[in-house]
């Protein structure tokens, strides 16, 4: 009898103990003594299961090696065995084997090419899963629903917004757009692209909407800014019974932490602990970010200390939030217990840790840092840390080294970087520097009217009227409105606002009253306005007039008139805090007896006792 081929006789690893590369996967059947192994291929079953669990455990060379043996016993030509294999290679990150098997397979299903289009979509290739989906219509292939909404998902990756608005027309035209994947897939690239409008009229089109639509609908308005929108879509949510999932709820908390809607961010805490998303990391740092960024730093850092597991994306947020907090040492020391615990920093903890040092003016530190991230930790210093370096050095008074910094920079300075240096030289009284960097802000900025404003005021304050107002005239030509200083506060989940010299608010009468009560009694303690702060060309009288009527201080009379005698008063304004209403502040902290929290543009002001956190630096 002719002896059989050795290629044959050589039984596959997962029918062997011969199974060192697929050992953690399969599971081996030992062959007895004296017992031979099989000589024909294993079932393709089986096959299959180790190449699907290679993929959901990320184990390429397994899986190269169950496909060795899939092409030795020429098994290859099976379409299921090619889609398992192109699932596997793309879950692996072997795009090019994924489109290699799919190239050469001799039959392609409908699985196949909506697993080739996922695979690139998945691994950041957008562009060639757009252009797959154009090959498979020239083809004449049929396509399904999961088609549409995963090139659909290509173009909102790529912001792709006219192929968006083709496969709505296409979705249309195949009577796709009631299906809940596709209409889901079209209001979020909608969403991604800035064309809320369309989003909405998808949304509100939908027959049925899953917790992904929801959750999408909700993210679509945090991403466009739209914060009261979207947790007004939360509430509906609520209503309807959805069940939630940990995407909707870390929007949510973005939302929160954006407008400080701090009763609405504790809901959405208790949200968690009833659905037990709390463990989730990225839930977890949402939290955290949400408590830093509506001015409980406390309630932040207790959130991360129960924390059961810390990553790199939970420290980051908790330094962050003492960063804001003018925490710096807390910072500094969270930063070198996470190299403690193994963990690396990446270029956000060293945004975080940078912005720490320049909320205290440390400059040494700050240098260490930054000679640090690239010494010892290998990153390349981007413009976010260049901007941060350049706050730490005006901060301090050394202007010149900032704009040396600046021309040494690897690249073009941002808006950023020159409004810092522009705000230091208003500081430091530095025009020469303050005029250079006016003009970039021009350039770079001309629809901010902020940058002229800041400009004329260190003019004023250098008492150069004729500059002040030839500053003011080129704002006035240029049409640019100055922004009006605002400040809110949150009571009784209502938010009142409060504009400058504010007329409107219903209680506006009593509140104008409590506020001179209030005054009168700083006087006794020898509180004066400090009309160096209002850079106007008129006399003192009219200068306290106008510092007097700062919303701050409106919204800080209205939270002592409506909160209780032990809850802290937190204070939200769209611009930086001037030096009369911080004086202010301290004063009022110590009167009072109250703690008074004030977010301004730059940071948290935390005032108690007639002291500020900030150390009167800022």
């Amino acid at each position: 009898m002719k002896p059989v081929s050795s290629r044959f006789t050589r039984p596959i690893q997962t029918l062997h103990t011969y199974t060192r590369n697929l050992s953690s996967v399969a599971t081996p059947i030992t062959l007895h003594q004296h017992e031979t192994p099989s000589l024909y291929p294993p079932p393709l079953s089986n096959l299959h299961q180790i190449l699907q669990k290679c993929a959901k455990q990320r184990l390429p060379k397994e899986g190269m090696a169950c496909h060795t043996h899939i092409i030795q016993y020429r098994l290859w030509n099976n379409t299921l065995t090619s889609n398992i294999l192109i699932n596997m290679y793309s879950k692996c990150g072997f795009l090019k084997y994924a489109r290699k098997v799919f190239d050469e397979m001799p039959e392609r299903s409908l699985v196949s090419w909506n697993t080739i289009i996922g695979s690139y979509t998945q691994n950041g290739n957008e562009k060639e899963a757009l252009d797959l989906f154009v090959m498979m219509q020239r083809e004449g292939t049929e396509f399904s629903e999961f088609t549409v909404s995963g090139v659909l998902c290509a173009c909102a990756a790529e912001f792709a917004v006219f192929e968006c608005r083709q496969l709505h027309a296409f979705a249309l035209k195949a009577s796709m757009l009631t299906n809940i994947f596709v209409g889901t897939a079209l209001l979020d690239v909608y969403a991604k692209c800035g064309l809320l409008e369309d989003a909405i009229r998808v949304f509100e089109y939908m027959p049925e909407r899953s917790a992904v639509t929801w959750s999408s609908m909700v993210a679509g308005y945090v991403k466009n800014e739209l914060f009261e929108e979207a947790l007004l879509m939360f509430r509906k949510v609520q209503v309807t019974g959805v069940e939630f999932n940990q995407f909707i709820i870390s929007s949510v908390l973005a939302a929160c932490a954006a407008i400080a809607a701090k009763i609405e961010g504790v809901q959405a805490h208790a949200v968690l602990f009833k659905t037990g998303f709390i463990v989730n990391f990225f839930v977890c740092s949402s939290l955290v970010d949400m408590y830093s960024k509506c001015g409980s730093i406390n309630e932040a850092y207790s959130v991360f200390a129960h924390a059961q597991d810390k990553n790199v994306v939970l420290l980051n947020a908790m330094i962050s939030g003492f960063s804001r907090h003018g925490r710096s040492m807390e910072a500094m020391i969270l930063f070198e217990k996470m190299q403690q615990i193994g963990l690396q920093p990446n270029e956000v903890t060293y945004v975080s840790v940078l912005s720490a040092c320049g909320h205290m003016g440390l400059v040494k530190e700050g240098k260490k840092y930054f000679d640090m991230m690239v010494k010892e930790h290998n990153l390349s210093p981007n413009v976010f840390h260049y901007s941060c370096m350049v706050d730490i050095l005006g901060r301090t008074g050394l202007i010149d080294e900032a704009k040396t910094l600046i021309d040494k920079m690897p690249f073009e300075a941002t808006a950023s970087i020159w409004g810092s240096l522009l705000s230091s030289c208003r500081v430091y009284n530095n025009i020469e520097l303050a005029e250079i960097a006016a003009k970039h802000l021009f350039k770079l900025e001309p629809d901010n009217a902020g940058n002229h404003v800041l400009l004329s005021n260190i003019y004023a304050a250098n008492r150069q009227w004729d500059e002040v107002i030839q500053t003011r005239k080129l704002l006035k030509d240029t049409e640019v409105k100055k922004e009006r200083g605002k400040s809110w506060i949150e009571i009784k989940d209502k938010v009142h606002a409060f504009m400058v010299g504010e007329r409107n608010h219903d209680r506006i009468g009593e509140i104008y009253s409590k506020l001179e009560d209030i005054i009168e009694e700083m006087r006794k303690y020898g509180y004066r306005c400090e009309t160096q702060h209002d850079l106007h060309n008129v006399e003192d009288d009219k200068k306290e007039e106008l510092l007097r009527h700062h919303s701050e201080k409106l919204v800080l009379v209205f939270g002592l008139m409506c909160l209780p005698s032990s809850a802290p008063i937190r204070i939200m304004k769209n611009l930086r805090i001037c030096g009369d209403c911080h004086a202010f502040m301290k004063l009022a902290s110590k009167i009072t007896g109250r703690e008074i929290v004030v977010r301004d543009t730059n940071r948290f002001h935390h005032f108690k006792n007639g002291f500020c956190s900030c150390g009167e630096f800022w």
